[in-house]
């Protein structure tokens, strides 16, 4: 049969389109197919009779990488997660609030050089970390955040403590990531692990919806429909349920690596070390600035306090970086930075950044060389573009930077008469301020003494934390940490209520120290209720409270200026009686205990060594000590 040219040109053009359409819809479903885990499901068992649970996934990993310690507010959603991971030898810490969970990861961060790690339950358990997870964001601590959520299928459909969680993190955390079957669990975590650790470090956060936690028979007593709708959709529906419970645990336990990834660190480059050697090399008046981020592995802090010593370039040490240099260096500068700022030729930014600290860089001396090294890019030039200009700016880790500088210069060292000028300025300001704190005050004990003494007492292994304002910010000035990683603050972000899990996490790390927290009465308020937890978990830290009953941080500057005292007045509380509540040892210390202030100090020191975490409510009055230090 002849058939028409025109017919035959339609007829191709039928078919391709048939054709085209097959493949548009075998694509379809295909793809849906492997979205709904079809396809996966064809290679892999899901063993329905295994008691397992993703817990135990978990907890494998955290093993593999070394974590000691998980710090938990307990919750029905993240239950699998506590019980595999104590059952695995990780020491489960449970606190009073989950912002304290998230301080003590962050503390055992610092202190550990590996990943803090807490896990708290869905919605207002994750919402009340929000601020503990932002403080490590900015002071750049490597910690995973565990959040529990409702399970897979019921999230945005109104389930118990069901919010939209990734979207409240993801602006937080370097790295999210919300699980939706077992077998992700395994290498989800191992990847934000990686990332927490890498480049400049910082908190990541994994959701858990609570069907990819528990055990298989547990789960599908949930997924079981008891009156499916009849006909075709009732068939659909109790397939998509059966394909969704079966795919949740598909090739869920079969053997997987849970050993750590690679960690990334930026490095200088040899060029940018050869530049800096020849800047220092002519330098007559260098001045260095650490910051926190030297103290971030991978070298270890007693290789930087070396290298820094052969240097002999004059310090000034910021954040966690106080004490590198031990309580008596003829190099660590602690006074007069400003006056020292302007009349240096070289200024080294190691990890140090120019924000409010530094005056957003107007302290710089706009003829002085400048060297800076950062591993974050933003914080390296951060007002760059206003202030300052770097002579050389370096993307990389400033501890090892330092250490190959100091080899680099291997045989020079800094004229001595610089530091030993500065140095000397250092003691004309601390002798003022001892006279200072001899001075009485109209009411109380003169904070400034307090201060002196237990500075003076407290054993050279100690671990200061700082939790407030005022008296804190006394206490920078005056109390010195003997060596490095020994002095713990919020950072940058100023936070109150970091000392209780601070303290937590501290000890935890270093049994054997005495741990001191300084707080403020304002900041106390936030954490004393985690004298609860010292004395269940047999942490005992030692608390000092400089009680003057005032926010005085901002008093000082608010009453001049607008002339009202509101919303400043606290009381003189007797937090020492907290203390005792808790199961803790709580003293008193007024004006008529002055002359024996030593020995109730002693005491304290005593209290804390036979187990009891001990608090000292001080009551302090008012001194001009930090007059012009503004609060904003």
């Amino acid at each position: 049969v002849l058939v028409p040219p025109a017919d035959m040109e339609l007829f191709g053009c039928i078919s391709s389109i048939l054709g085209y359409s097959a493949c548009v819809v075998l694509t379809g479903v295909l793809f849906a197919a492997y979205n709904l885990g079809v396809i996966y499901q064809l290679f892999h068992k899901t063993e329905t009779k295994s008691p397992r649970h993703g817990g135990e996934s978990v907890a494998e990993v955290l093993r593999a990488h070394g974590i000691k310690f998980l710090f938990t507010l307990v919750g029905g959603h993240i239950s699998p997660i506590l019980v595999a991971c104590e059952k695995v030898g990780i020491r489960i810490v449970d606190t009073r609030h989950e912002a304290t969970a998230v301080f003590a990861a962050d503390a055992v961060a610092r202190l550990s050089g590996t990943v803090g790690v807490a896990a708290v339950t869905a919605g207002p358990g994750l919402t009340n970390t929000v601020t503990a997870v932002k403080n490590a964001q900015m002071a750049e601590s490597p910690l995973l955040l565990l959040g529990g959520a409702a399970s897979t299928l019921l999230q945005g459909r109104g389930a118990l403590q069901d919010i939209d969680q990734m979207s409240l993190f993801k602006p937080l955390c370097k790295f999210c990531a919300s699980i939706r079957t077992v077998r992700e669990i395994v290498p989800t975590l191992r990847k934000a692990l990686a990332i927490a650790q890498s480049g400049t470090p910082g908190p990541v956060f994994i959701e858990f919806p609570i069907d990819t936690l528990y055990p298989y028979h547990l789960v599908s007593k949930e997924f079981a429909v008891k009156n499916p709708p009849k006909g075709l959709m009732g068939k659909f529906v109790s397939w998509y349920l059966n394909n969704h419970l079966m795919n949740l645990f598909a090739g869920a336990w079969e053997t997987r690596d849970v050993s750590p990834l690679p960690v990334h660190i930026p490095q200088a480059t040899d060029d940018q070390v050869q530049g800096c050697i020849e800047l220092v090399s002519r330098a007559k008046k260098p001045v260095i600035l650490l910051g926190s981020q030297a103290t971030l592995p991978p070298t270890p802090a007693e290789d930087i306090r070396k290298a820094l010593e052969d240097l002999g370039i004059p310090c000034f040490l910021g954040g966690m970086s106080r004490g590198m240099l031990g309580k008596d260096s003829p190099i660590h500068i602690r006074q007069n930075r400003r006056d020292a700022l302007k009349e240096a030729d070289l200024v080294l930014l190691a990890g140090t950044v120019c924000d409010f600290r530094l005056s957003y860089g107007r302290v710089l001396n706009r003829r002085s060389k400048i060297i800076a090294v950062n591993r974050n890019k933003s914080q390296l030039l951060k007002n760059s573009d206003m202030f300052w200009k770097p002579t050389i700016a370096i993307q990389g880790d400033a501890g090892s930077f330092i250490v190959r500088l100091s080899k680099g210069l291997k045989g020079h060292r800094c004229p001595e008469e610089w530091p030993q000028s500065l140095k000397a300025g250092d003691s004309t300001k601390e002798d003022a301020n001892r006279a200072k704190a001899n001075e009485k005050t109209e009411h109380h004990l003169n904070p400034l003494k307090v201060l002196h003494c237990v500075d003076e007492l407290m054993a050279d292994d100690s671990i200061i934390v700082a939790d407030g304002g005022d008296f804190v910010g006394s206490a920078a000035y005056i109390m010195r940490p003997r060596g490095p990683l020994r002095w713990l603050d919020p950072g940058a972000f100023g936070t109150l209520g970091v000392g209780g899990g601070f303290a937590l996490g501290a000890k935890l790390c270093r049994p054997e120290s005495e741990v001191w927290i300084i707080y403020g009465d304002g900041s106390l308020g936030y954490s004393v209720a985690e004298y609860d937890t010292f004395t269940r978990h047999k942490t005992p830290v030692i608390s000092v409270v400089g009680n003057d009953a005032c926010w005085s941080q901002i008093s000082r500057e608010q009453v001049p200026i607008l002339g009202s005292n509101v919303a400043c007045g606290l009381a003189f509380t007797d937090y020492h009686t907290v203390a005792d509540g808790y199961g803790g040892k709580g003293y008193l210390v007024r004006r008529e205990d002055e002359n024996q202030l030593s020995d109730i100090i002693k005491l304290a020191q005593r209290d804390a060594k036979e187990g009891k975490a001990t608090l000292l409510n001080v009551l302090i009055g008012k001194t001009n000590f930090r007059e012009g230090s503004i609060s904003v």
